[in-house]
This record gives C-alpha cells, sequence and structure tokens, in this order.
C-alpha cells in the first residue's frame, strides 16, 4: 500500500468521528444519550459482520480470545459509547472535548508498559504539544487567561462538572480498549472482533434506552435521522473497522496520536456547516496538532537520523 495511501486511511477515522461527534450532539437532546450510544453500535456491527462474511474474512471469533473479547466489549462498547452519550448530553465541545481527545497520551503510557513500545523526547515532545493543542482548541479563551483559579478547590469543583467527568471516564475507557484489542484478535481478525462487539455491547445500551423511554422511537425528521446514518454507518462501522485494524498492526502510539486531529475536523465540519470560525487561539491549536502528530509518527527519524551514503 502506498505511503500516502496508507496514511490518509490511517487518518480517516479520527475524521469520521470528529464530523460524527458533531451530528450526535443535537440527536442526544431529542433521543436520549442510551438510545444513540445503541443505535451507533448495533448496526454498525451488522453491517461489519456482513462485510466481513462478504470479503471471505473468518467472522467466528477463537475461543481463546473469548475472555479477552468479553472485556474488551464490556470497556469499549458499553463503558465507552455509554460515557461518551451522556457526556455529550452535558458538556459543551469545549473542555468536554478536551478531556476526550487526551487518550492518546494515555495510549501512549500503556503501550510503553505492555508492549514496550519506546517513546524518545521527540515523541514525548509531540504528545505533549498535541496535548496543549487540544487545550487550544477546546478550552475558552478566557479561562485559559486564568489557570491560576485552579489552585483554589472550589473553582476546581465547579470547573469538572458531571459532564466533563464523563468524558474523562471515557478517554479513559476508549484508551484502555484499544490497548485490548491486541489481545482480544490474537487469534480472531480484528474486522469480526469489532462487529461482535459493537453488536454484544450495544444490547445493554438498548435495554437502558427502553428502560429510560421505553420502546418508542424519537421524533426525529429525515434529516436527523441521516445524522444517525451518518454517525453509525460512517462514524462507527468504518471508522471503527478500520481504527482497530490498524491499532493491532501499526505502532500504537504512532497510530493513537492521529487522535489529536478528531477536534481539528469537528471544528472544520462546524465551521462549513455552522458556520463556526476559529479565532486565532484555535488556530495555534490547530497547527500545534499538526506538528505533534509529525513528532509522534517520525519520532525515530527525527531523534535517530539514517546515515547518508
Amino acid at each position: 500500500m502506498a505511503p500516502l495511501r496508507l496514511w490518509l486511511l490511517m487518518v480517516l477515522p479520527f475524521a469520521l468521528w470528529g464530523t460524527a461527534m458533531t451530528a450526535m450532539a443535537p440527536l442526544i437532546v431529542s433521543g436520549g444519550p442510551w438510545f444513540v450510544a445503541a443505535f451507533r453500535l448495533l448496526p454498525a456491527g451488522f453491517v461489519l459482520m456482513a462485510w466481513a462474511a462478504i470479503s471471505g474474512r473468518r467472522w467466528s471469533l477463537d475461543g481463546r480470545d473469548l475472555p479477552w473479547f468479553l472485556l474488551f466489549t464490556l470497556v469499549d462498547a458499553c463503558l465507552f459509547q455509554g460515557l461518551l452519550a451522556c457526556g455529550l448530553a452535558e458538556t459543551g465541545a469545549g473542555l468536554g472535548s478536551v478531556l476526550i481527545d487526551s487518550q492518546p497520551l494515555l495510549v501512549a503510557l500503556l503501550a510503553r508498559v505492555l508492549f514496550a513500545e519506546s517513546i524518545n523526547p521527540i515523541g514525548w515532545l509531540g504528545l505533549a504539544l498535541g496535548l496543549a493543542g487540544i487545550v487550544c482548541l477546546g478550552v475558552p479563551a478566557d479561562l485559559l487567561g486564568h489557570w491560576w483559579l485552579l489552585l483554589d478547590p472550589p473553582q476546581l469543583l465547579q470547573l469538572l462538572q458531571p459532564g466533563e467527568g464523563w468524558m474523562l471516564l471515557a478517554a479513559l475507557a476508549m484508551a484502555v480498549g484499544t490497548v485490548l484489542i491486541r489481545y482480544a484478535a490474537r487469534h480472531s481478525d480484528p474486522v469480526a472482533v469489532t462487529a461482535w462487539h459493537m453488536l454484544l455491547g450495544g444490547c445493554p445500551l438498548l435495554l437502558a434506552a427502553e428502560w429510560q423511554n421505553g420502546w418508542t422511537l424519537p421524533p426525529w425528521s429525515v434529516a436527523d435521522w441521516g445524522r444517525m446514518g451518518f454517525a453509525t454507518f460512517l462514524g462507527s462501522a468504518l471508522a471503527y473497522g478500520l481504527f482497530f485494524w490498524f491499532a493491532n498492526r501499526r505502532d500504537l502510539t504512532t497510530f493513537s496520536s492521529l487522535g489529536f486531529l478528531t477536534p481539528v475536523f469537528a471544528l472544520a465540519t462546524g465551521g462549513w456547516l455552522l458556520g463556526e470560525r476559529l479565532d486565532p487561539l484555535q488556530w495555534v491549536g490547530a497547527l500545534m496538532v499538526l506538528v505533534s502528530v509529525v513528532c509522534v509518527s517520525q519520532r525515530r527519524r527525527l531523534w535517530e537520523p539514517q546515515p547518508v551514503g
């Protein structure tokens, strides 16, 4: 696979996630977080399963992977999607996006401990730049100008509201799920593992939606169902299929660092569809994110230059 095509495919899941977040947020108000989370997983799981069967992949799971698969399903499907939907229902795209997109740093730390993936000083610099860029993108400028208020415990309690707490827990769940896919797909096809974990993980979320709202569909318009379809089939089936396929085969630290691009795509689509514009601080944050991706992905080449000749 050509390097440019490979990088485009690696970036695609994060582009789809950024735009899917924009599509999902207004749907949660009328549909509820549990229904949106469940409907994002279940149809996507059927699509991935059908694609695995049609393409000749082994769609059944190896029994040796079953314990890890069940843990992966609980963490990445039930917990992550549920926490993400609850966070979207209670927080804005500001501090919430900062917390959810801190997961590449968590993945890098877990990959360093579990898989001994090297993170040289250039890599750590890139991770720090990416985290700082996310802060510039998501945190309001007036709050950034008063970080010293965080030293005051009451102000910190006011800052970290339940919505932000859900997002922080969702980021942790996604980071752990990114690592668990390597254990859950040791003997099974990662696409099949992704499909099954969506199907099984979506069932508890659907039961929670039924308990909350009953067996009634939300009063969505055709456009609303179109947004839900985008978040389901592109933002879940395609995005998660590619994500976990790459996560099972690529350097986790390098690949996960592309997650810093998610809010960049979210802001870009917001400007295109909703007329939103980046302020100067956000432009600085976007530039820092791009530099961070280069630093992390090219950390070995930048830190240990290849000899000439």
